[in-house]
């Protein structure tokens, strides 16, 4: 029997949490990074009852030496077939606080682009030996307009976005696929406090779900929900001014970062 290896960060929660679950399959290795140990504990021993073997650890994302040297170890045990980065944290903006503070933007940062980097990066030095592989990053659609509420989430995200697509062309030469993941709203304890509309919400299993039928396709792009991806892509051709009146809503609040990992967009 081939077993699949895959690779998630952000376990622990979210969208993190509803892949491994996804992805548990007793031809399934999962190698699973999260920073919350009594979480990571609970996903580790659920994956495991539905038949995959699992390898945990609590780690920091941003800790680029430690989540290096694990990556790499644990893919001279079973090479690595799919890595998805989706560790991440979220900061933003209120009437109170208009602007991301600069602690709050640079964690952010640290978290959702570097934390990304730091754990395609050792994976793709693998990968790239063997010419073969997968990795996907998780952006979002926020990453496709700045939104007023987000500065600072909307920033990395755009960062992931093209990143994703500028290393695409170069790696599929080496027969690695790389695919950009872009949730819309999604039900999950990292958005549970935000005060905003939140159209075309999907659960996390819902999300897993989408993107687990995307990668399982080696699609360059997973982008979701449709009517909302296509809005804003849409939007980036308008006047900026409409696009500035339309996206700045009075009362949205979004809380400021939070330490643990990702779990929604």
């Amino acid at each position: 029997m081939n077993r699949q290896t895959v690779l998630i960060t952000g376990a622990s929660s979210g969208i993190g949490r509803a892949l491994a679950l996804e992805y548990a399959a007793p031809d399934r290795c999962l190698l699973l990074v999260g920073r919350d140990e009594a979480r990571l504990a609970d996903i580790t021993e659920l994956c495991r009852t539905r038949g995959a073997t699992v390898v945990a650890i609590s780690l920091d994302v941003r800790d680029r030496e430690a989540l290096a040297a694990w990556i790499t170890t644990r893919d001279g045990e079973t090479p690595i077939d799919l890595a998805i980065a989706c560790a991440g944290i979220v900061s933003g903006t209120s009437a109170q606080r208009p602007l991301d503070p600069g602690e709050a933007m640079r964690a952010v940062l640290a978290v959702d682009l570097m934390g990304a980097v730091n754990t395609i990066e050792p994976a793709l030095e693998a990968m790239r030996r063997r010419r073969r592989g997968h990795v996907a990053l998780v952006g979002s659609l926020a990453g496709l307009r700045g939104f007023p509420s987000s500065p600072a989430y909307s920033m990395a995200k755009a960062a992931v976005h093209a990143y994703a697509e500028g290393i695409r062309p170069a790696l599929r030469r080496e027969g690695i696929a790389v695919s950009l993941i872009a949730p819309g709203f999604v039900t999950t304890p990292l958005n549970a406090e935000l005060v905003a509309p939140q159209p075309l919400k999907v659960t996390a299993a819902r999300a897993a779900g989408i993107i687990r039928s995307g990668l399982d396709r080696r699609k360059p792009v997973i982008a979701f929900p449709f009517i909302l991806y296509a809005g804003l892509r849409l939007l980036t051709l308008l006047p900026a001014r409409f696009g500035d009146w339309l996206l700045d809503r009075p009362g949205v609040d979004v809380p400021l970062t939070r330490e643990r990992e990702r779990a929604g967009s």
